[in-house]
């Protein structure tokens, strides 16, 4: 049984965040909803593992291909299910607009 279907290649760190990189927070929840909106039954997204300057930060190169990228850990999910609290995280950084 096949059924074809439509979608989007976003990697999760092109989300808007206050932290300067997407996240699995709140912003990955609402761009799901908005997919599934628009009739969209896939969502692609790029490897998840750690990183390392020394391999130009490739997904591709990783030093773990078991372990995910711990910058794609959302400080207001945590914060929201109470593992931080908001003095823990502090202010996000200003970007320029």
């Amino acid at each position: 049984m096949n059924r074809r279907g439509s979608g989007v290649l976003l990697h999760i760190t092109s989300l808007p965040s206050a932290y300067g990189i997407g996240d699995l927070g709140p912003a990955a929840h609402r761009f799901v909803d908005l997919l599934a909106g628009a009739g969209q039954r896939y969502w692609q997204i790029l490897p998840l593992n750690p990183t390392c300057p020394a391999f130009g930060n490739s997904p591709y190169q990783s030093t773990s291909a078991f372990a995910g990228n711990t910058w794609l850990i959302s400080p207001e999910q945590m914060a929201g299910d109470g593992l931080l609290a908001p003095e823990d995280i502090g202010n996000p950084p200003g970007f320029p607009e």
